[in-house]
């Protein structure tokens, strides 16, 4: 059997706090993650969106000059 001492027990401590620390930070890379990808996806569907609709207009106004 192994003895846990005072200075074990600090030790435990300070991990303990540091792995807290990192899941939070860890959380909070995460959210900022999902924002970024969200607003890059929004940006996306933006620019499909311009693209087509000014393919839309091109090909009606080709289309509708006969």
């Amino acid at each position: 059997m192994t003895q846990t001492t005072d200075s074990d027990k600090t030790i435990l401590e300070a991990i303990d706090k540091l792995e807290e620390k990192l899941e939070l930070k860890i959380d909070t890379f995460n959210e900022k993650f999902d924002n970024y990808q969200k607003a890059s996806q929004s940006l996306v569907n933006l620019a499909f969106g311009l693209i087509t609709s000014a393919t839309i207009v091109t090909l009606a106004q080709t289309i509708f000059r006969r």
